[in-house]
């Protein structure tokens, strides 16, 4: 028999079921939360300091050198004479990736670029890969062009005193070097100017952007001399097939408005700013690659470039028969080129600042001084990740790798900028990308085209990258990330 005084028995709410891994893999981080985080690290936070101006210059500081300073001399025989016609497509590819960016950039105007694109809008699996090609993308890309800046170098030191380093320690292995000493001293130099603060840097910055502007302009006016129109007598010798080859390898010289969209939650006014800083830089970047391309390739036959990095130089004193000209474009080269080691540099840093502050890799990564408003301990990190990596590995496989990196990121911004105009029509844009879909269908096209031109060493490469990417995120980022910390109550 019951016992009528007993209380009724109550059933105990059940929690509410965890999650699949599927849910959690696609989890996405909310538009607002990711604004309302901008500048905020571990200790401190961000500055906002930087104007469109500023903005430009770090874009064209990315961007402006490394394909003209560098890479001239591994692209050209590869195209030949049609090389100018690779810099147009890479420019091209890059202008659909650019417009989505710039939406993207005045949307979700934060620090981690097309990673944080991707976790408002794909989730966080696809987010973390974004990330891990972002890191591929900047820190090989800071060692590549910090290997050419070595090489020319050693033409300044060449023409003004006489001597040069010695390969041993000017090159890197497999390249009749042992250590490529002055690849890690430019990375140092680099970030002992991030580690200044952002607006110390940003006026660096302008100023060894003017003077490369002025470099490459003065040598059109001399190369012109040297211009020989049989030099394009065979315009296409190696077929399209070497057009995008070229034109692959020539793409991570555009990931200067990529730089730019990182100082989101370091500009004053990022929804107005960004937008127009990168469409700004990307039409002057791709300019001058094109009139720098198309003088450098009339000078000098094409067959006669050799691989060399400091391809630009040799052709002002084969011109003028004069050593004096060669010397003053290898300075102007030293500067230029440290300019883009210092842009990347930085962009790689504010991305995993804002992987970090997501939980997605360790706090170090975010921790703000609090007297320079930079993440100190982040920038030495990769600094010196990025100096040693210069210092042993040729600039050929380094150039090849960014350019995949790249085009998978862009890639994924194309296809962010579609999902988010579904998911949140509504929301308020600064700069809408004309005749959507197609024109990010078009970006995406094209990435994947020229993803396609690229070695199978590289997609090798590639596959190893990510799949070390997987790991780390599955054994770290994917049990720490902040979005799963309601879940674990």
């Amino acid at each position: 028999m019951l016992d009528q005084g007993a209380p009724p028995f109550k059933r105990t709410p059940s929690a509410p079921p965890s999650p699949g891994l599927g849910a959690r893999l696609m989890r996405r981080k909310p538009v607002e939360r990711l604004v309302a985080e901008g500048g905020q690290g571990e200790g401190g936070s961000l500055r906002r300091s930087l104007g469109l101006w500023q903005l430009t210059m770090i874009s064209i500081g990315a961007t402006l050198g490394t394909g003209i300073f560098v890479v001239l001399g591994e692209a050209v025989p590869k195209a030949g004479p049609a090389v100018t016609l690779s810099f147009v497509i890479a420019g091209l590819t890059a202008l659909f990736s650019a417009l989505s960016y710039a939406e993207l950039a005045g949307t979700i105007p934060v620090s981690g670029s097309s990673y944080s694109y991707a976790y408002a809008t794909m989730g966080e699996l696809i987010a973390w890969i974004c990330g891990w090609c972002l890191v591929l993308e900047y820190g090989v890309s800071v060692a590549a062009v910090a290997v050419g800046w070595g090489e020319y170098l050693n033409e300044l030191l060449h023409g003004t005193i006489g001597v040069t380093i010695p390969d041993a320690l000017s090159a890197p292995p497999g390249q009749g070097g042992i250590f490529n000493l002055p690849a890690l001293i430019v990375v140092l130099l680099a970030m002992a100017f991030l580690l200044g603060g952002a607006r110390e840097s940003a006026r660096a910055n302008t100023v060894m952007v003017c003077v490369k502007i002025a470099a490459l302009v003065l040598f059109c006016a001399i190369g012109v001399q040297g211009f020989r129109s049989g030099n394009y007598a065979h315009f296409m010798p190696l077929g399209m097939a070497g057009v995008s080859a070229a034109g692959a390898t020539l793409f991570f010289s555009y990931i200067g408005f990529d730089a730019a969209s990182t100082a989101g939650e370091e500009a004053k006014n990022a929804q107005r700013d960004l937008p127009r800083a990168i469409m700004l830089s990307l039409v002057i970047v791709t300019a001058l690659y094109v009139l720098v391309a198309a003088v450098a390739v009339g000078a000098k036959p094409w067959r006669r470039f050799n691989d060399s990095e400091a391809a630009l130089a040799q052709i002002m004193r084969e011109v003028t028969g004069q050593t004096f000209w060669g010397t003053l474009l290898a300075a102007c080269a030293v500067i230029a080129i440290a300019s883009v080691v210092l842009t990347v540099l930085y962009g790689q840093t504010r991305i995993l600042f804002a992987m970090s502050r997501d939980g997605l890799v360790p706090k170090v990564f975010s921790k703000v001084h609090p007297r320079t408003g930079t993440p100190r301990a982040n920038t030495v990190i990769v600094s010196l990740f990025c100096g040693v990596l210069a210092a042993a590995i040729p600039l050929g496989q380094l150039a090849d790798a960014t350019s995949i990196g790249t085009l998978f990121a862009f890639a994924l911004v194309n296809i962010a900028v579609v999902v988010l105009r579904r998911t949140r029509p509504r929301m308020h844009r600064t700069f809408r990308v004309p005749l959507s879909p197609v024109l990010p269908a078009l970006g995406f096209g094209f990435c994947v085209w020229m993803m396609g031109s690229l070695s199978a060493v590289t997609w090798v490469v590639f596959g190893a990258w990510m799949a070390v990417g997987l790991v780390v995120y599955f054994g770290y980022g994917h049990r720490r990330s902040r979005l799963a910390a309601p879940e674990v109550k």
